[in-house]
């Protein structure tokens, strides 16, 4: 049984059943909403109810993904994500990701991580499964250089950068 509709006005194309394209397409669209690291934008994508497990969080709906979202960069200085398409079917759609952050002491980290995603009819995410480990690394080793937003086209990708 697929997930149904949030409300019958509010769509997030592409939408459900993915194709391959559609799949790398969303994938895409969700890094560039992530990489704005606007917590509105970012929520929107997701179904009003929306239920998250992030590491041993727990988050459910979207006025709670936009608190959560506001304390994760507060933390996490100078953002940048990658993520590539893993696998997908009808309704679901796996990747892998990592991205690139400091604290305030300036300590850089990479993390990596899966997600499993889950879409209603209306393409609005329903269930967001992350497991996410961090790796100190030296400033000198970071690899994810564009300016803060979108990550340009050309920018490699995970599997270019050997992550």
């Amino acid at each position: 049984m697929n997930p149904t509709p949030s409300s019958p006005t509010e769509q997030r194309p592409p939408l459900p059943p993915f194709t391959e394209a559609s799949a790398r397409q969303k994938v895409r669209l969700a890094e560039d909403g992530w990489n704005s690291r606007d917590p509105d934008r970012v929520s929107m994508a997701y179904s009003p109810d929306s239920q998250w497990r992030n590491r041993a969080e727990f988050v459910v709906g979207r006025a709670a993904i936009v608190t959560f979202l506001e304390r994760k960069w507060s933390r996490e200085l100078d953002y940048r994500l990658i993520k590539e398409l893993w696998a997908f079917t009808s309704h679901r759609i796996a990747v892998r990701f990592a991205y690139e952050s400091h604290d305030d002491s300036g300590t850089w980290f990479r993390s990596y991580g899966n997600e499993n995603w889950e879409f209603g009819d209306d393409g609005l995410m329903v269930r967001r499964l992350a497991c996410i480990n961090d790796l100190p690394i030296a400033a000198g080793d970071r690899s994810m250089f564009w300016p803060l937003g979108r990550r340009p086209d050309d920018h490699p990708g995970l599997t270019d950068l050997g992550h």
